[in-house]
């Protein structure tokens, strides 16, 4: 986890900083891909399967309507444990995703999360995320709880994707 104000990411990393004046998680990081193909790799069910969450993690969609006003449900295995996580897509725009993030396991812990792609040029993209919860609290237990493996873990798979031309 990084707190530094740094405004580079690499390919290979994803920077996470938790804001110091808000309950606010972000994060950055650049990919060899177009706007176009991280909008697809996080709207598609059956491409975000396939990178979503850490390498431990065998991911099954159960509900996705990615479309503005739809919702999301979907269950992450590990040796015999389910985490369930579910929200709503407020709005899905080809340069921006706006939706709601619940660890059903935690069902009062909503977050608020927005993506953009920022076109680098030569078939680059960086990628911003934030996440808004509801108290420092939460927010550092995010950041405890293993954010950091399942987002690089995850992202790493997202580019191979991308480099193998599956998205």
């Amino acid at each position: 986890m990084s707190n530094h104000s740094s405004s580079t990411a690499t390919a290979e990393t994803t920077r996470i900083e938790a804001d110091p004046t808000v309950p606010v998680i972000r994060m950055t990081r650049d990919f060899a891909a177009t706007p176009e193909q991280l909008f697809r790799a996080h709207t598609d069910p059956a491409l975000f399967v396939r990178w979503v969450g850490p390498d431990s993690l065998d991911v099954t969609i159960e509900h996705w309507d990615a479309t503005s006003g739809g919702s999301w449900r979907y269950v992450a295995r590990r040796d015999g444990q389910e985490f369930r996580f579910r929200g709503c897509f407020h709005e899905i725009r080809p340069d921006r995703l706006v939706q709601t993030f619940t660890f059903e396991a935690e069902p009062d812990g909503v977050a608020l999360e927005t993506l953009w792609f920022e076109d680098l040029g030569d078939g680059r993209t960086r990628l911003h995320a934030q996440s808004l919860v509801d108290s420092f609290e939460a927010r550092d237990a995010w950041l405890r709880g293993g954010m950091e493996t399942g987002v690089n873990e995850g992202y790493a798979k997202l580019a191979a994707l991308v480099s193998s031309g599956a998205v």
